[in-house]
């Protein structure tokens, strides 16, 4: 904001209208009294003021406002006809004026060092607000400094005491594991072996008996199957030291585990040659073991099961990286033509216990798949899935030829 300090009323509207043309703001005092406490009061950028006022000394306000600390900055320009005495004018640069110009005034010039002034005022409040930030980010920074090396000791110390806490944590889980599993599976075998029994002995002829017996067999076999999963899941926080694995032996292997399930659903099995890579054989086992087994189970109850196995080399770690003989990352492909799955409920399937079918019609523990990324994650691999309801479904695993 301008402020003009004239004691002519008609000079300051003339005066203010110009500068207002220009879309600069403007106040205005007629007296040096009520100049002072309008500029002790508020914040102007430039002081217009008349040299001839009959009321006060222009050059004394000057004064008072280089004397002040938060008006020594401010601006001056005075305006005079007295242009021939060179008095005016040297009193003027004692006091610090910064322009005097003489009457008639040249609007254009007047308005040039108007802008001018308004300029280097926006661009000091600019420079003033970055030193300001400056100042605070160093002190924040050399506050940070000064306490960085400490709290990283600390927070290191206060690290490794919990990595040692939750290695004797997981040792001591694995160890309850195993222990449960064999607690729980041996009364799980005698409840199967004594219900046989009786079903052979007592209830050959009680078709209703015999329902419920079988009822509780599934039951049992399902409990079995959960406590083996869990097992399993637990299992994986366990290290293993990965060795270069043939995953064509792994793959020859599972298939023949499901030997009697791939002739009883006279199902087809297609494979393509697989890489050797860094692993851990009993967990890519387990991997291709849950897939397939999903495919065989899930099949469409219109057409034989087709599951295809398909590999090749990529250069990135990303599903959809391209091929490359010379990339470091395989692509495996599990493909089926079984009932799908509804691609909104992607995430879920990977989710311990989640299960998108109905377990009445399809057994199962919800753990598989679960297990699947477990083991994709700890081999630093990607795991996931393409499909449609009715349509198959696709498993895409990526995963680094070497251990990381």
């Amino acid at each position: 904001m301008v402020l003009i300090i004239n004691n002519i009323k008609a000079d300051i509207i003339a005066l203010k209208k110009t500068l207002e043309l220009h879309n600069i703001d403007v106040d205005t005092a007629e007296s040096g009294e009520e100049a002072l406490k309008k500029i002790l009061k508020n914040n102007y950028c430039l002081i217009i003021m008349d040299v001839q006022t009959p009321d006060f000394d222009s050059f004394e306000v000057v004064k008072i406002l280089s004397a002040n600390k938060q008006t020594k900055d401010v601006p001056v320009i005075f305006l005079s006809a007295l242009n021939i005495e060179k008095k005016y004018i040297f009193k003027g640069s004692e006091t610090s004026v910064v322009e005097y110009i003489t009457k008639p005034v040249d609007t254009d010039l007047l308005m040039l060092k108007v802008k001018n002034f308004i300029k280097i005022y926006e661009q000091q409040n600019e420079l003033k607000e970055i030193k300001d930030l400056l100042s605070k980010e160093i002190k924040i920074r050399k506050e940070a400094q000064d306490n960085l090396e400490t709290k990283i000791a600390e927070r290191t110390r206060k690290l490794v005491l919990k990595n040692e806490e939750l290695e004797m944590k997981n040792h001591e889980l694995q160890q309850f594991s195993w222990v449960v599993s064999h607690d729980l599976n041996e009364p799980i075998r005698k409840i199967q072996v004594f219900i046989k029994i009786i079903k052979e002995l007592y209830l050959k002829n009680d078709e209703k008996g015999i329902d419920y017996i079988d009822r509780t067999i599934k039951s049992a076999e399902r409990m079995q199957t959960l406590i083996t999963d869990l097992l399993a899941y637990s299992r994986l926080s366990a290290k293993v030291k990965p060795e270069i694995t043939n995953l064509n032996i792994v793959l020859q292997d599972v298939l023949s585990d499901f030997d009697y399930l791939i002739e009883r659903k006279n199902a087809t099995i297609k494979t393509t040659e697989l890489p050797a890579i860094e692993s851990i054989p009993s967990q890519l086992r387990q991997v291709f073991q849950n897939l397939i087994g999903n495919a065989l189970k899930f099949s469409n109850t219109e057409n034989p099961p087709v599951i295809e196995i398909t590999s090749e080399l990529i250069s990135d770690k990303s599903f959809d990286s391209p091929a490359s003989p010379e990339g470091k990352y395989c692509r495996i492909i599990v493909k089926d033509n079984g009932i799908g799955f509804d691609e909104a409920y992607l995430d879920r399937i990977f989710i311990i216990f989640q299960s998108l079918n109905d377990r009445r019609m399809y057994e199962g523990t919800g753990i598989g798949l679960a297990i699947a990324k477990k083991i994709i994650e700890k081999h630093n691999g990607l795991i996931t899935a393409k499909s449609e309801v009715g349509k198959g479904a696709r498993f895409i695993i990526v995963l680094p030829l070497k251990h990381e």
